[in-house]
């Protein structure tokens, strides 16, 4: 396995993925609803983020395996930009009313702003997806992602911070000694829990 940083060639497949590995994620339920084309419209909306926010003001890695291409996705939003700037973006380009439809636009609003209140003031790396295609799982994908973005902000000497909504998910945030934080109120399906994890953190023996 091979994880690099993606390019704009990389988008249409990562967001494939990523569409594919939160197609039942609770959160995202207020985001985009349910229906027949709810995998299309949640790769059409992680496509346009990747655009207008990771691939320009963060990082997009990709992990690869020869023969099968691109098996694992990891989004970070860098450090220094505002809370919810890409997809303020993205509302005057239209792309958000493709994707979510205005059900999603409205229900989403008030889980946005409290993601944005809970954000740490100090600059941060935020990981805001991370998903493995199904041929990619149990084969320790997701860890290794998560381990190559955690060693850049190391490198910086920064934080990073991630809001995980499953118990499943979290058990792996804590392996790589990401800390519990408070619940973030606002999702309708979901209790979404804030994480922090300090520069050079471990999880506990």
């Amino acid at each position: 396995m091979h994880i690099r940083q993606a390019g704009a060639d990389d988008v249409t497949a990562s967001a494939a993925i990523l569409a594919e590995a939160f197609e039942d994620d609770p959160l995202l339920r207020d985001f985009v609803p349910a229906g027949p084309d709810r995998r299309s419209r949640l790769a059409l909306l992680f496509s346009a983020l990747m655009r207008k926010g990771a691939l320009r003001h963060g990082a997009v890695d990709v992990a690869e395996v020869p023969g099968e291409g691109i098996v694992g996705v990891a989004v970070w939003e860098g450090p220094g930009r505002a809370p919810g700037a890409g997809w303020a973006t993205l509302r005057e380009a239209g792309a958000l009313v493709r994707a979510m439809g205005v059900r999603g636009l409205v229900s989403s609003r008030p889980v946005l702003r409290a993601f944005a209140r809970h954000r740490p003031e100090r600059g941060h790396w935020y990981l805001d997806q991370i998903g493995v295609s199904a041929a990619g799982r149990g084969r320790g994908v997701g860890g290794a992602l998560l381990a190559h973005g955690l060693e850049r902000a190391d490198r910086e000497g920064l934080p990073a911070y991630l809001v995980s909504s499953t118990e499943h998910n979290r058990r792996l945030y804590r392996r790589h000694g990401f800390g519990d934080g408070e619940i973030v109120a606002g999702a309708s399906g979901a209790a979404p829990m804030a994480m922090l994890r300090e520069p050079g953190s471990v999880a506990p023996a």
